[in-house]
């Protein structure tokens, strides 16, 4: 129990609308392999999820542009941390 007297851990269920999407876990991924400086496998994952976007919208979900922009920042990340000397003007 905390302290405003509910318990909390990993046993407590997600509301269903609230659940990550295997892209936004695919990019915490990403985002962590790049913390760590494993660039060889931050570059894999950008590669799997640009597949899973090219692949379209599940059927009968529509297409979200949002699902674009994660992607490219990721692609921005990758090239910044891989030329580092290009941030040196």
């Amino acid at each position: 129990m905390n302290d405003a007297g509910t318990t909390a851990g990993p046993s407590r269920p997600r509301a269903p609308g609230r659940r990550r999407r295997l892209s936004d876990h695919i990019l915490i991924a990403f985002h962590h392999a790049c913390d760590q400086g494993d660039l060889e496998v931050a570059d894999r994952l950008l590669g799997i999820l640009e597949r899973m976007l090219m692949q379209g919208a599940p059927e009968g979900r529509p297409a979200r542009r949002s699902d674009v922009e994660p992607f490219v920042a990721g692609l921005e990340r990758l090239w910044t941390l891989r030329h580092p000397e290009a941030g040196d003007h």
